[in-house]
């Protein structure tokens, strides 16, 4: 069967890769509505977002995705202080990324305030964790984008604001 995870490989492990012990494993209760346990069709992009609601934890933000009024999660969450939370299995569709939620890994960041921007710890953070996503599903740069490049909604505000940084961003990884 062809693994349509990582279209050079059916390696059964690039479906829901081993998790890194600096990722703390705190899955959205099964049957939450922020957590479909559908699973995903293929990872193509992974898909960075903002939280949108400033001074956050990451904390903060799962307990949000697994109150039961909540219907949105993303696969990740970056903390401010760099701490990285998965919330959904990586073979399971999140609630992130509208219509390409059945082919993409989502991360949400936290961030201090409403300019959007990413704390230093947050930042490397997020470049640690792509880096590592696009070595297990072998995807290239091109392959991170922003939530606005899939709805044009202003997410991650700094990102979209500052496209030259989303650039920069990209160039690190």
């Amino acid at each position: 069967m062809d693994n349509l995870f990582n279209s050079n490989s059916s390696d059964e492990a690039k479906v829901n890769p081993d998790v890194p012990d600096w990722v703390d494993v705190q899955y959205i209760d099964e049957g939450n509505p922020s957590r479909s346990g559908q699973k995903l069709e293929a990872v193509h992009d992974i898909v960075v977002h903002y939280v949108g609601n400033p001074g956050t934890t990451a904390q903060q933000n799962h307990d949000f995705y697994n109150d039961r009024k909540s219907d949105v999660c993303s696969h990740f969450l970056v903390g401010m202080e760099g701490e990285v939370i998965l919330c959904i299995p990586l073979d399971e569709k999140s609630a992130a990324s509208n219509h390409r939620n059945r082919d993409t890994i989502s991360i949400e960041v936290c961030h201090p305030d409403s300019t959007g921007k990413f704390t230093d710890a947050s930042y490397q953070a997020t470049l640690k964790l792509v880096d590592w996503l696009l070595d297990e599903y072998d995807l290239t740069p091109d392959h991170v984008i922003r939530h606005y490049d899939v709805t044009g909604k202003e997410c991650p505000k700094y990102f979209v604001d500052h496209p030259d940084e989303w650039e920069e961003f990209k160039s690190k990884l």
